[in-house]
């Protein structure tokens, strides 16, 4: 397979991230990228779509390693809280990430009621992908 290609909004995949910032408080911005950290599609406004892809990716790599090396199972997600905020980083699949932005208001236990639905629905958007 190869790498998935850059689509330009908008589109399903933008329309599905809007629909988890429209269903948890708190979620203010979001971005699909591939694991190698190439843009996808966002749905934000105030950060770098490109940056956030790039450095999601290391993120999810370095994390992926720790608990691997702690023996704690598969990575799920990987929550950053900040002074101001979420960062939250999780694998859709083997070859796309979802990087979500939240103010102090995220409501973490929604998030995570409704993560799991926002990523089998980008999995599927993802693989109707002709060029995934």
């Amino acid at each position: 397979m190869g790498p998935l290609s850059p689509l330009s909004p908008p589109s399903p995949l933008t329309d599905i991230l809007i629909s988890l910032r429209d269903r948890v408080m708190g979620v203010s911005e979001s971005v699909l990228s591939t694991v190698d950290g190439l843009l996808v599609t966002a749905d934000a406004d105030s950060v770098h779509p490109e940056s956030v892809a790039a450095l999601a990716a290391a993120t999810l790599g370095v994390s992926r390693r720790m608990a691997d090396q702690a023996g704690v199972g598969a990575l799920r997600e990987v929550i950053a809280r900040c002074g101001s905020g979420h960062v939250i980083v999780m694998a859709v699949g083997e070859r796309a990430l979802l990087t979500v932005m939240g103010d102090d208001g995220l409501d973490i236990a929604a998030f995570q009621r409704e993560s799991p639905a926002t990523v089998e629905e980008l999995t599927k958007a993802l693989a109707a992908d002709v060029a995934y």
